[in-house]
């Protein structure tokens, strides 16, 4: 499982995910000493450039061909058992950058969280109608253009102004920083990795 991550393999991805449901071993331990184990790693190998942007899509499109079968798998199994947090993930209106954003709904739901995964070009309205209808717990938006950064900064302040409950504010996205967010008074994962990290310190 690793393996076919790290070498973008997406057809011996799924042919694992479904080998993996069918011999009904526990899932999300398996997942995260494979395919999550092979991600980390293709991120390792981005991070010290042995890998370059086709690599890096090519192990991310594996994952995503594993986690496509997984996923309802997981959800079946997350049905009775309490999950680590609801979260309503999407990349910001005017914005169709949508694999970084994919990965992290990926790794988030791999690691126990219920992801509702809205796209790319996501309204603040869109964004505030499904935490309330989920009762979301975090509401993370990522943003791959400077341009869009502001849409980022939007969405915060209608989540703060919106009446009930608190919801927390998880940013992402290549021109953005933590300082950035902290400055908007949200949370910032600087990749799909960290947003998991992030995400789970958050519901502390």
């Amino acid at each position: 499982m690793c393996n076919a991550v790290i070498e973008g393999n997406a057809d011996g991805a799924r042919a694992l995910a479904e080998a993996l449901i069918a011999s009904e071993a526990e899932l999300l331990p398996a997942v995260e000493r494979g395919f999550v184990a092979g991600i980390r790693r293709v991120g390792e190998l981005w991070d010290e450039g042995e890998y370059f942007l086709p690599e890096l899509v090519q192990g991310a499109e594996a994952m995503k061909a594993a986690m496509d079968v997984i996923r309802p798998a997981l959800a079946a199994a997350h049905q009775t058992q309490s999950t680590r947090g609801r979260i309503v993930l999407g990349t910001v209106e005017g914005d169709l950058h949508d694999i970084g954003k994919s990965l992290v709904g990926v790794l988030l739901s791999a690691n126990g969280f219920e992801v509702h995964d809205l796209g790319a070009s996501v309204s603040i309205d869109r964004f505030l109608a499904k935490a309330e209808e989920i009762d979301a717990d975090i509401v993370a938006a990522s943003a791959l253009l400077t341009t869009t950064m502001e849409e980022q900064a939007r969405l915060v302040d209608a989540v703060r102004r919106t009446a009930g409950r608190t919801r927390r504010v998880l940013l992402g996205g290549a021109p953005t920083s933590r300082v950035w967010a902290e400055k908007l008074g949200a949370a910032h994962a600087e990749n799909a990795l960290h947003a998991v990290e992030v995400a789970a310190e958050l519901m502390r």
